[in-house]
Formats: structure tokens, C-alpha cells, sequence
């Protein structure tokens, strides 16, 4: 019976001739392959022995005895990685992979490339990325060292290791989450301080991908031979092997999609594949020909609706034959009807449409904070009138229904698109991720922290719309891009890279910081201060954007004690151990810019040495050991003068000092780059020789005015730096030299 079965599905399947030479390997594969190892049970696309038993090598599965327990295991041949669960539902492969161990003072990378230009990625809705071991700091980067993925610090709370609700071992940890694609990357732990705590009592540090469920449920101290379960999603190259895909072309049964990472720019993993599912009113393997089965579902009345006539299978679903009866009543009232059903009918569907319309944006305007909106609002100094609630359609038309096309940016938040309102305004439009409790707060918080922000270098937000599954918030568009593309292309004949120019962007930048620390109506923290965070309109200047992690506190606070965020590169070491962020902490960040305007060089790069990958302590060590000028970007050597860029640099130095309490406000800040500004306008001023301004280099003057004081008295001036700041906040006047 059971052979008459499979003859009977591979001959139906000969009908279709570009499926004739497969469907002869699948009766060859139904008869000889087996279809379990051990406990794991292996479906087709995968499979064991001859290679009709699989869809290509990427899929073969190997069956090994285990050496101590002597039982089989499974294991994807190509990889050697053990199997330990195959889901043709999901798409989803769990294997057992490798953790990264350190148990030196030495930098340790490993390169997890097993899976690069394979049909197989990991998976980011079931892994994450976690980092074990006291003070132990991991990331993930790309194979080339130039993109990092995420990664992580974890605590060093020595006595306890806490995860979710469970206390185990002795270990600390983090964790993040890991990229969208992700098929290969190298692992790294950075090496550990020799006075730090950890290491004491030779304890290793740990870094690996995992799979959260397992990771949540069952995990324990670990060593550094132990591998962990990491979850894989795959799918079938649908150009190398398209007899193989039943779904798309054969029959309604299936349901194929096509996933084609290059289309969205991604870069991380590039192959174009298929995934298959069985159609609605089917169950099975739909890889197989005539896997998905057409369920009974007149045997479950659940399932139908036929509960006075007769129901009858059909192909993919069902169908209710009325008695003769119950169709001359129907054709009766039908006449009768037809009027009142026409018009009446027509006029309750677009009642009841509208209602559920309004019912369903009246449900995601709660669910996406609107009442929470509106609480914080009322209870800010926040220019309300100016926050415009904006309705769907109207963002749609804008965005012809956010195509792929108008997208213009992508972040850890969500996709920002450039649309066109009714009125010919371009604007940019931020659309959030899912909603989650998290994301909801920073999607809050930023409203209520732009709403309070009136200033001509910061984005201005025009207003948002709640009424979407996920929130929307729509800002001026700036039409250059970010600085940090700025300082990359070198291609920009329209705005060179001018010391000029870059002067000004930084006084810019440096006068909205201060205005959110000094004079918004509550100070305000922005907490990720990156040249990737700072836009170039069209006459390229700077527009300080992205307020999602910011804060706004009270005056007389000096500090917020948070959860550690930011950027790599960019994060204030202080703020990094102790959690306590201040406006001194925003100051660092800012300095990370001004040194990147100053060299052109990345905030972290692995071209330099591990003391010096971050550009912070890059630009330091370069200036200790009087080597400052062999790191600077050349266009800044022929038209800076040497005065301007030692003062420059030392305003950096001091910005990057390790203490805040050494570090000027930015208040001081913006007063000292609007005076080297003032100064390379003022010709008639006498240039100094560069011996004369070396004193301005001295360690005793950092975190004080005194240095712009003495230079001031080089050029002759008659202004004392550190009694103006109070009486004149963002302005100079220049007096003559005297004779």
C-alpha cells in the first residue's frame, strides 16, 4: 500500500516535465534514504547517504557514534557542526558551536567564518550575543576589522553571576543582540588591566553566540573547551537548484518566498535563497513533491462553516452544498433582498470598515504611548503647539507607502525614509522598530526631549504619527548625509574638507551642546554624540539628530546613574565604570569629533595597535610623545596655522582628559573655537612663531582658561578668557593691539 502510495505521488509529478529527472531521484530517495540519527529526526532538504538523499552539499548529514556514550549523532558534513534539532517549519537549524576563551592579558580574536557564502546564517530572533568573566570586554567585527556588529562590557560584581530570575556560579555577564544576517564575523575579547580585579585566580573570560531559550534555561559556568547551541536559519539557492523547488512553480500547494539580502544593501550575508511552506488547508514537507497533504477539514467542524448542508473536500480547502431547500429559500430572499442588501449592505460595510478603522488606530495610539506622550508632555515646558500629530494616509502618500526605494538610513531604532508632503515639504520620517517597552521609552523620550529644543543646529522634529502599528516620527530633512560621510569621501569638489569648513562644523556642534547643557529650559544630556549622529544640510551646516537614549535633567542635578550606552569609541571611560553619566561625559564625546576633524581617522580602528585602536587614546599618546603633527589629516598642515591647531589640540586633549572634573564645559568649549575662528578672520593680528605658542602645551593649564588667556597675550589682546565666559556666553570683541 504504502509503495503504491509513493509511486502513485512521483508519477503525478512526471506530468510536469522540468520536474521528471528530480522526481526519479525522490522515488530512489523515499525507498533508500534514512530519515533519523539517533533521536534527531533529518527531513528533507537535509539528508544522509547518496546525494539524491539531500538537495545539495550544503545539506548532507553525516552520522557519527559518540566516542563516550557510543550513541549517533548527526552532523552537517560540510561544517562538521553537530546537528541538534532541524525545523522545516521555522527554516531553523540548532547546531552546537564553539565559544571564544581568554585566559591571558593578550588581545584574542577568532575568526568564525564557517558558514561565510553559505545558504545558512544565524539567527537573530533566536541568538544573542553574550560576554562572561569579571570586567571581560567582547564585541563581534567584521572578517576585514572595519565594521563591529555590537557587543558588550560585562560588570565585575565579583560573588554572583545573575541571568533573568536565576543565580549560577560565580560569573558576570552581558549581552546584546546580534545583526540581522550575520553569517561570519571574528570574535573578540580585549585583553585585561593587570590591576583590575579579574584574573586574580586565573579565571577566564568568555565570549560566544547562543541560543537565548537554551541559554536561559540551561546554562552553567562554562570552560574553554565547551561549545553552546546557536540557532541557524537557511534556505535553497533557487538559481543552482531550481528543480529542487517544488513550491514555486508546480502547484498552489506551496508557499515560496524569495529572501534577497542585496536588494536592502545588505552586506552581511549576500546569498539569494528560498524558504517554503505548506499553503493554507496543507500540512507536510512542502521540499518534497506532493509533501503538503490536503487536510480533512470537513472532519473537523472547527474548521468549516457547513453546519445545515453538506461539506465537500476540495482541492485546498473545502465547500458547503446546500440541500435544495436551503437554495430555494436562498434564491428567494436573494430576490426579495436584492435591494435593501445592495444599498443597505454597501452602506453598513463602510460604517463598520470606518469603525474598526478608528477602533484599530485609536488601539495602536495607546499602544504606542499616546497616552504616555501626552502625560510627559503636560508635565514639561515643552513647545507642544509646534509637535504636529500627523494621520497615516498623509505619511504614506509622502513615503508612496514607505517603498524601498525612499529609504535613506537604517539604524538600531529603525528606517528612516525621505517622503514629500502635501505642501511640497521634504521631510525625513523615522519609522520604529516593533514595539517594545524599551524602544517605546527612547521613541518617547525623544519626542519629549525635541519638543523642548529650539535651536538652528539641532534636527527639528515636526511631528509624529501613532496611529501605525509602529510609531512614526517625522523631522526636517537634511540633505548631506552625516559628518561622518562627510570625512569620507573625498570626492566633494562642492564642500571640501577646508580647515575652515571643519572649524566651523565643530564650533557649531559644540554650540548646541552647549545650549542643551545651559540654557534649554532643563539641561538635556544627548548621550551619543557621534559624527554619525551629526547631519550636514545644504549649506553643510552642522544639525545635531538621534535623541532616543537622551535625557533631561533637573538643574541642580549633576549627574544621571544609568545602564551603560553609547558607541564604542565615543564612550566616557568614567561614565563607562561607574555608570554615572554627566554633562563632562558628552564633553568626551565631543572631543572623540573634534580629533576625527583634526585626522580624518575612525573613533576605532583595527589597522592601529590594540593600545591604540580608540582614536582617543591614539590622539593623547601622539601628543605625549610631541608626534602630533605626523597624525594630522594634511589639508589641515597647509592651511592651519601651527598656533591654531596646537590650541585646537589641546582643547581636544583636555576634552579627553580620563578625570570630567579636568575637562572644560561646553560652554568653554564653544568660546575657545569661536576665538580661533575670530582669529583666522582678523589678518591684522600678528601671527606668532610656533616656539612662542609651545607654552600653550603645558599639563598645568588643562581643565582651566588660562591657556586661550596666554595665547590672547601672545597676539597682543586685551581679554581675560575666564571673567567673560560668565558676561559674555557666546560672543567676542576683538580690541587692538596696544602699542
Amino acid at each position: 500500500m504504502v509503495g503504491r502510495l509513493v509511486l502513485w505521488t512521483i508519477f503525478s509529478f512526471l506530468s510536469i516535465n522540468s520536474f521528471a529527472e528530480e522526481a526519479a531521484k525522490l522515488l530512489a530517495k523515499n525507498s533508500s534514504c534514512k530519515d533519523r540519527c539517533g533521536s534527531i529526526r533529518i527531513p528533507y532538504p537535509f539528508g544522509m547517504g547518496a546525494d539524491h538523499c539531500y538537495v545539495d552539499d550544503w545539506f548532507e548529514i553525516i552520522c557519527k557514534k559518540d566516542s563516550t556514550l557510543g550513541t549517533p549523532k548527526p552532523f552537517l558534513k560540510r561544517f562538521n557542526q553537530e546537528v541538534l534539532a532541524i525545523s522545516i517549519l521555522e527554516s531553523t537549524v540548532r547546531v552546537s558551536h564553539r565559544i571564544t576563551a581568554s585566559c591571558s592579558t593578550t588581545t584574542v580574536n577568532q575568526y568564525n567564518k564557517e558558514f561565510e557564502n553559505s545558504p545558512f546564517a544565524f539567527s537573530e530572533s533566536n541568538n544573542m550575543f553574550v560576554a562572561m568573566g569579571c570586567n571581560n570586554s567582547a564585541s563581534m567585527w567584521s572578517l576585514d576589522g572595519r565594521i563591529i556588529f555590537g557587543g558588550c562590557k560585562s560588570p565585575c560584581d565579583r560573588g554572583r553571576f545573575i541571568h533573568g530570575n536565576r543565580s549560577n556560579g560565580t560569573f558576570n555577564c552581558c549581552q546584546t543582540e546580534v545583526p540581522y544576517d550575520l553569517n561570519a564575523f571574528v570574535t573578540t575579547i580585549e585583553p585585561k588591566v593587570s590591576h583590575n580585579i579579574a584574573n586574580v585566580n586565573g579565571e577566564c573570560n568568555y565570549a560566544f553566540l547562543v541560543d537565548k531559550d537554551w541559554f536561559q534555561k540551561y546554562f552553567t559556568v562554562p570552560n574553554p573547551n565547551i561549545s553552546v547551541p546557536v540557532v541557524l536559519k537557511w534556505g535553497i539557492d533557487p538559481t543552482s537548484y531550481s528543480l529542487k523547488l517544488h513550491g514555486p512553480t508546480s502547484s498552489k500547494q506551496y508557499d515560496c518566498h524569495r529572501h534577497d539580502p542585496t536588494l536592502l544593501g545588505n552586506h552581511n550575508f549576500t546569498i539569494s535563497t528560498h524558504t517554503c511552506a505548506c499553503a493554507h488547508g496543507y500540512k507536510g514537507n512542502p521540499y518534497l513533491p506532493q509533501g503538503c497533504q490536503d487536510i480533512d477539514e470537513c472532519a473537523y467542524p472547527e474548521l468549516n462553516h457547513c453546519s445545515n448542508s453538506r461539506c465537500e473536500n476540495t482541492d485546498g480547502g473545502h465547500r458547503c452544498t446546500d440541500t435544495r431547500m436551503l437554495i430555494i429559500i436562498e434564491g428567494i430572499s436573494t430576490i426579495l433582498g436584492a435591494l435593501f442588501l445592495v444599498i443597505g449592505g454597501w452602506w453598513s460595510y463602510k460604517v463598520v470598515q470606518k469603525r474598526r478603522r478608528l477602533k484599530q488606530k485609536d488601539k495602536f495610539f495607546q499602544r504606542n504611548g499616546g497616552l504616555l506622550l501626552q502625560q510627559q508632555l503636560s508635565t514639561r515646558e515643552a513647545h507642544v503647539e509646534n509637535i504636529k500629530l500627523f494621520n497615516s494616509k498623509e505619511l504614506e502618500l509622502a513615503t508612496n507607502c514607505f517603498s524601498g526605494n525612499r529609504i535613506i538610513g537604517q539604524g538600531g531604532q529603525g528606517t528612516v525614509y525621505k517622503g514629500m508632503l502635501a505642501d511640497g515639504r521634504i521631510v525625513a520620517i523615522k519609522k520604529s522598530k516593533v514595539m517594545d517597552s524599551e524602544i517605546l521609552q527612547e521613541f518617547i523620550n525623544e519626542v519629549v526631549i525635541l519638543s523642548q529644543i529650539n535651536h538652528r543646529n539641532v534636527v527639528k522634529l515636526l511631528g509624529c504619527c501613532l496611529e501605525t502599528e509602529v510609531p512614526l516620527l517625522v523631522y526636517e530633512f537634511i540633505p548631506n548625509g552625516t559628518l561622518s560621510q562627510y570625512l569620507n569621501d573625498d570626492q566633494n569638489e562642492e564642500f571640501p574638507q577646508t580647515w575652515d569648513m571643519r572649524l566651523r562644523i565643530a564650533t557649531e556642534v559644540a554650540g548646541a551642546l552647549f545650549y542643551l547643557h545651559s540654557t534649554a529650559s532643563s539641561p538635556i544630556y544627548h548621550r551619543d554624540i557621534k559624527s554619525v549622529n551629526i547631519l550636514l544640510d545644504e549649506k553643510l551646516k552642522a544639525k545635531v539628530a538621534d535623541f532616543g537614549i537622551s535625557r533631561s535633567v533637573a538643574i541642580d542635578q549633576t549627574h544621571l546613574s544609568t545602564q551603560v550606552q553609547g558607541t564604542f569609541g565615543y564612550i566616557d571611560p568614567e561614565y563607562y565604570g561607574s555608570g554615572q553619566f554627566t554633562e563632562k561625559s558628552d564633553v568626551y564625546s565631543f572631543g572623540v569629533i573634534l580629533a576625527e576633524l583634526l585626522t580624518r581617522e575612525k573613533p576605532i580602528s583595527s589597522t592601529r595597535t590594540s593600545k591604540t585602536k580608540g582614536l582617543a587614546i591614539y590622539f593623547i599618546t601622539s601628543m605625549e610623545e610631541n608626534n602630533l603633527f605626523a597624525i594630522l589629516d594634511n589639508r589641515i598642515l597647509k592651511e592651519a596655522g601651527k598656533e591654531e591647531i596646537i590650541v585646537v589640540a589641546n582643547l581636544v586633549k583636555r576634552c579627553l582628559s580620563m578625570k570630567g572634573k579636568n575637562r572644560p564645559t561646553m560652554k568653554e568649549v564653544t568660546m575657545e573655537l569661536e576665538l580661533v575662528q575670530m582669529l583666522r578672520k582678523d589678518h591684522s593680528v600678528p601671527v606668532q612663531n610656533y616656539e612662542d605658542v609651545e607654552i600653550v602645551r603645558t599639563d598645568q593649564m588643562y581643565g582651566k582658561c588660562d591657556a586661550v588667556n596666554l595665547y590672547l597675550k601672545k597676539k597682543g589682546m586685551d581679554i581675560d578668557v575666564g571673567s567673560s565666559l560668565d558676561s559674555q556666553p557666546l560672543g567676542w570683541k576683538l580690541e587692538r593691539p596696544r602699542a
